[in-house]
């Protein structure tokens, strides 16, 4: 009976083991092999569209559009729904090979084949107009509604940046937020503002029949959301000013800088050279960006925060400022220019280029004067009852509060603190702390290691111009319908020198470009503009021309800085420049003669290919030991120890101009 029983107890177990089997192969069979349940489940039911937002659009500063919204197309495909359709018809319509379509439908279903995924991005409204009417032929497909960012003037390419697709660290980062195929902003305010700018998506549920045809709203729309449209932002550009900037430094390399010093406002921000940034839209997008990636002239480089350059005589200003700050000469101290200054015991010389005698404060910044500088840079750090290296820390402290070798916080991402090198990096160079003022001079006529960006430029002829402090530089001036402007851009912060020493400095600056001065060609008629030219040494090549001002000298409008990469003298390329943007901005005219327009509209100082100029370096490196040096600067940019050596050698064995 025992067997009997045990026997009977297999069979029923083996029954139902049996038809356990049955059911879960006709379920697997019902959901994985055959999907006539799945899509009459998805096709007969409902479809969800994700409704994406128009990014908020950018305006300048009087409300002129810079950015837009175009509409485009997103052509979305179901694999497990694609069942006999034209496929050539399709390619036709698409203008692309039988071949492009075989691989898009090989991605699509590795992502998924019963998830949408897109096909094609970015189709433009006339081919969607075709495709529209013969889209019912193609089961699987549906198109999704998108905007893409189009620029009316094709201007600012580095300020306003560009959207990219999200990555996969992109998608980490924003805690589900993005999704594949989202854009997000990649550089400039794009990005600086991206929160804002994206807006937030909606969905939209659609009822639709077996050929994926729509048939009205789920539930008459009662589980929809709308889309909302990103946050609008109003620049602080002057879009005029910006135009006629961008003209003007056409085939030039360099930066221009413009601020309202009232407000720490950026009116005009050049890189040069720039691009298109229509170039960064739609379906060649990626070929165009390869393009300038490895274009020579690094158009995609933003210049006014990331390239950091000697100020040059420019910097003379600072210097004058804190010299008095720190009670080491006044508005009546007198040094004696009989060409160049001396140092090391009169073993070595720092020249200058005109012989200029007995030299105050006021005639150091009109003539620009090297030899009165060295004087104020010894007894800053050689004359204050203190170790040298001690004393230099206080000066380079002074430099800071000014904005140097410091970031400044402008509303942009990649910004360059820029470079006043610390008392250890030249005590760690020479071996010892015993240094003097002679050892880095060059940094007295902001030459040597020293480096800043032409937007820390810019900010120093504003602190000049407000007697004392400065706002944030910055790009947005208001957020949303509201204009609500950033509290951290509201702040003033004081430069740390008193503004009764500000003065002399400024009457030299006025006489520079008024009464004779380094830039009295720059002078404009009816407005006394306050300026300072210089010419920057440049181991690579040749010099580069630098001028800021400000102007009118009484409540001060525009603040700019020019920088012109291998142009020579500052009075000559870059105040012109400088001067016609200020003469526009304050009286909408320019009356600077017409052949010095045409000169700078015209002129072309872009580099030569660079196999050109390393053959020319080449031979120049068997005529002189300056180009010896050079030489070793461009060999041994990975040693700064080197390099630093090369540079004070060009710096004290050279002649500074103005």
């Amino acid at each position: 009976m025992n067997n009997s029983f045990f026997n009977r107890k297999f069979v029923i177990q083996g029954i139902f083991i049996a038809i356990a089997l049955v059911i879960i192969a006709r379920l697997f069979f019902l959901q994985i092999i055959d999907d006539r349940y799945l899509l009459s489940a998805n096709n007969n039911v409902m479809r969800k569209e994700i409704i994406y937002p128009a990014r908020g659009v950018i305006l300048d500063r009087n409300g002129k559009i810079l950015v837009q919204n175009e509409p485009v197309y997103d052509l979305l495909v179901t694999p497990r729904e694609v069942k006999d359709i034209d496929t050539l018809l399709l390619c036709d319509l698409l203008s692309i090979k039988k071949e492009d379509f075989d691989e898009r439908m090989k991605k699509a279903r590795a992502h998924s084949p019963y998830r949408a995924s897109q096909f094609m991005k970015q189709i433009s409204s006339s081919v969607y107009a075709t495709l529209q009417e013969h889209l019912y032929k193609f089961r699987g497909f549906y198109v999704q509604n998108r905007t893409v960012r189009n620029y009316p003037d094709s201007i600012a390419a580095q300020f306003l940046g560009y959207i990219q697709e999200v990555g996969e660290k992109d998608i980490e980062r924003s805690n589900g937020f993005y999704r594949p195929g989202d854009y997000i902003g990649a550089s400039g305010v794009e990005r600086a503002y991206e929160e804002l700018l994206r807006g937030k998506r909606g969905v939209r549920n659609m009822m639709v029949d077996a050929l994926n045809r729509p048939k009205g709203r789920f539930m008459e729309g009662k589980y929809d959301t709308l889309a909302v449209t990103g946050d609008g932002l109003v620049s602080s550009l002057d879009k005029e000013l910006q135009i006629l900037a961008e003209k003007m430094m056409k085939n030039k390399l360099g930066s221009v800088v413009a601020i309202e010093p009232s407000t720490g406002e950026i009116l005009t921000f050049v890189s040069s050279p720039g691009y298109n940034p229509n170039k960064m839209v739609g379906r060649e997008k990626g070929n165009n960006y390869m393009k300038m990636l490895h274009d020579e002239t690094k158009p995609m480089f933003i210049r006014p925060i990331q390239a950091s350059y000697p100020p040059g005589s420019v910097f003379k200003v600072v210097s004058a400022l804190t010299a008095q700050q720190a009670g080491v000469i006044n508005d009546q101290t007198i040094f004696y220019c009989g060409g160049g200054y001396r140092y090391s015991g009169g073993r070595a010389i720092m020249r200058c280029t005109h012989v200029d005698g007995a030299t105050g404060l006021v005639k150091s910044i009109k003539m620009s004067c090297n030899t009165y500088y060295g004087y104020v840079y010894a007894k800053m750090i050689d004359g204050r009852g203190m170790e040298s290296y001690k004393a230099y820390d206080l000066w380079r402290d002074g430099l800071q509060k000014f904005g140097l070798g410091t970031k400044l916080g402008i509303d942009l991402p990649g910004e360059n603190p820029g470079l006043v090198p610390t008392s250890s990096f030249y005590t760690k160079r020479l071996g010892s702390n015993k240094w003097k003022s002679g050892y880095n001079i060059s940094l007295s006529i902001g030459q040597g290691e020293m480096g800043i960006t032409p937007l820390q430029m810019a900010n120093i002829m504003a602190i000049v111009a407000n007697r004392g402090f400065y706002y944030r530089p910055h790009l947005i001036k208001g957020i949303g319908e509201k204009q609500i402007a950033k509290e951290e851009f509201t702040e003033k912060i004081f430069a740390g020198v008193d503004a009764k020493y500000y003065e002399p400095v400024i009457e030299g600056m006025s006489q520079a470009v008024n009464q004779g001065g380094t830039g009295a060609a720059s002078r404009i008629a009816g407005i006394e503009m306050c300026g300072k030219t210089g010419t920057v040494q440049n181991p690579h090549g040749d010099n580069h021309a630098v001028f800021f001002a400000f102007a009118p000298r009484e409540n001060p409008k525009i603040a700019i800085a020019v920088f012109v990469e291998n142009a020579g003298y500052g009075g000559t390329w870059a105040a012109p420049i400088a001067s016609m943007l200020v003469e526009k901005y304050l009286k909408d005219t320019i009356t600077l003669p017409k052949y010095i327009q045409d000169r700078i509209y015209n002129g072309v100082l872009l580099p030569k290919p660079k196999k050109k100029v390393e053959k020319v370096q080449e031979k120049a490196k068997k005529d002189s030991t300056k180009n010896k040096a050079q030489q070793t600067l461009k060999t041994t940019a990975t040693e700064p120890k080197k390099q630093a050596q090369a540079a004070s050698l060009l710096v004290h064995h050279s002649q500074v101009k103005r």
